[in-house]
């Protein structure tokens, strides 16, 4: 136990926890580091394990009803400009990184000549 104007501040059981290393240095370790780190080790416990759970809406019936209507849509395209902008995208790099392995495998099989 570590005392500053007959205040008990508890030392936490974690091993090396007294530890300090310094490059040349002399470290020491004051209570008030030890209080300060102990608030924060209860504030992160406390955030993580009580926090309050958000209610959101229940979206699942209106995707059911976008997805599964007949409207001449493909389905990778019914979310929207997102998934259009994303099926462009990715229809560009594989197209793009095709060609450019296709470039590269005709350029490895034809080696510059050494004179």
């Amino acid at each position: 136990m570590l005392t500053q104007d007959s205040e008990v501040v508890p030392v936490p059981a974690w091993p090396f926890s007294l530890l300090v290393f310094s490059c040349g240095g002399c470290w020491s370790v004051t209570p008030k580091m030890l209080r300060n780190l102990l608030a924060l080790r209860q504030i992160g416990q406390r955030t993580i394990s009580t926090a309050s759970r958000r209610h959101f809406k229940n979206k699942v019936p209106e995707k059911q009803k976008l997805f599964q209507e007949d409207d001449e849509i493909p389905l990778y395209l019914k979310g929207g400009i997102a998934d259009a902008l994303l099926y462009r995208a990715t229809m560009i790099l594989t197209v793009g990184g095709t060609a450019y392995a296709i470039y590269e495998l005709a350029v490895a099989s034809f080696p510059k000549k050494q004179e």
